[in-house]
């Protein structure tokens, strides 16, 4: 057994919880979501979860938590993730009407959005902390698994949970979409959409360096 029973009803509780708080990768999802539709949204989605299993693996070898113990490094963190995504928030704004996606390119949007999610959440500093301080508090002494075996279980079991809902995120956000799909007036201007959304997500990301360093 390498998840405690007896903690499992919380941390349970807890990982829906925390699901329910908007945040930067609920963003990206959504707006992915409703601007190219479901298809785009779903490999968003599994981007998002390959990244967390990435951050999981690295919490259960202990690697996470070296880096988080250097603040010069989470500072470069964040200063690398903010101006990641307002490279991408430029690209969006400055394509024009003619260059909005056909729903025919969805397949290139897909990997291309899948690509964006992995990145915007490792480079996320607080996704890195996350995995950290979140996921040890559920290890159990009551179990003969190690320490990196449980946070192994424990962060997969958060990232299931996690895909789980935001494909049904995205299923309900993809059908507000499909009208504006349509919308000539809103193709042509769907990337400045998302290019307001990568931009909304570095400030998120950069403010959150500001206060840390005030």
């Amino acid at each position: 057994m390498m998840i405690d029973l007896a903690i499992l009803p919380l941390y349970l509780t807890t990982v829906v919880a925390l699901l329910l708080i908007p945040g930067p990768d609920m963003l990206l999802i959504a707006s992915s979501s409703l601007s190219y539709g479901r298809k785009v949204g779903v490999f968003a989605s599994l981007g998002n979860a390959t990244s967390g299993l990435v951050l999981t693996l690295l919490a259960a070898m202990g690697v996470s938590a070296l880096i988080a113990m250097n603040p010069m490094a989470l500072q470069l963190l964040r200063l690398l993730g903010g101006a990641y995504l307002l490279k991408m928030g430029w690209d969006c704004m400055r394509a024009g009407p003619v260059d909005a996606p056909e729903v025919a390119q969805e397949n290139n949007l897909a990997k291309t959005l899948y690509r964006r999610a992995v990145f915007s959440n490792l480079l996320n500093p607080k996704a890195l902390l996350f995995f950290v301080l979140f996921l040890p508090q559920f290890v159990s002494s009551q179990l003969t698994a190690s320490s990196g075996e449980q946070m192994l279980a424990l962060g997969l079991l958060l990232n299931v949970m996690g895909l789980l809902f935001n494909l049904l995120l995205v299923a309900m956000v993809g059908s507000l979409g499909k009208p504006l799909l349509k919308n000539e007036k809103f193709r042509a201007n769907q990337n400045k959409f998302m290019g307001v959304i990568f931009f909304a997500l570095a400030i998120w990301l950069l403010a959150s360096q500001v206060q840390t360093m005030s």
